[in-house]
């Protein structure tokens, strides 16, 4: 993903150079200073990290924000008209995701439910107004169920036992979690963010067990390393 990242970045770059040399020689007359350039700083990330991060619906609502503002800022919209149409373009884009993920299935959910109706137990952390640290050195890793509410939950699965794909739920709200994996593991996520996120920092392994991490943020985040 970075060597995507970085030629996607570097067209960019290219395109731009190009047009400020044709302005130069008066081959062309393109005003890269228009109203509402400004918007471009975040429509363009976000719309590269629509083709470079695995999580889209905080890059699809930047790209919402950022046209939203150029079409206030071109006097198509009025800014008045900005909060009145945002929220219910974010709220949309939010609900669709839940749409999606719904029809298409949750892996993460599966599992755990498996596990249940089995009889197995899933490993709960759970942090209010308070910290939690988890460790499983030594320990056969099946799934988890973490929960950071005003806190913070530390889940260390680095030494645990992974033999096969398995499962975290995650739900963070206006708390953080944060999940260390084992080198040799592949990270999937499925989320529904409202003013948070989640970061994935792990790299994809072939023939590797998975690890499905599925969940909710609200004013939180949760960081996988």
């Amino acid at each position: 993903m970075k060597k995507v990242s970085s030629i996607l970045w570097g067209i960019v770059l290219i395109a731009a150079g190009v047009v400020l040399a044709l302005n130069v020689f008066n081959i062309m007359d393109i005003n890269i200073f228009f109203d509402g350039w400004w918007t471009l700083f975040i429509i363009v990330p976000c719309a590269i990290g629509l083709f470079t991060e695995r999580e889209k619906t905080g890059n699809i609502i930047g790209i919402a924000v950022g046209v939203f503002l150029l079409l206030c800022c071109q006097d198509i919209l009025s800014f008045s008209m900005l909060w009145k149409l945002l929220v219910p373009a974010i709220i949309v884009i939010i609900g669709l995701k839940m749409v999606f993920t719904g029809l298409f299935g949750n892996k993460a959910n599966e599992i755990i439910a498996k596990i249940k109706q089995n009889g197995g137990e899933t490993k709960v952390g759970c942090a209010t107004f308070s910290g939690c640290d988890l460790n499983y050195d030594g320990e056969v890793f099946e799934g988890a169920e973490l929960t950071a509410t005003f806190g913070g939950v530390k889940c260390d699965l680095r030494n645990a036992i992974i033999e096969k794909d398995c499962a975290i739920q995650v739900s963070a709200i206006f708390g953080g979690i944060d999940i260390f994996v084992p080198d040799n593991i592949n990270v999937k996520v499925s989320s529904n963010c409202i003013f948070g996120g989640i970061s994935n920092k792990t790299s994809v392994h072939k023939d590797a067990p998975t690890i499905y991490i599925s969940g909710t943020c609200m004013f939180g985040g949760v960081e996988i390393k």
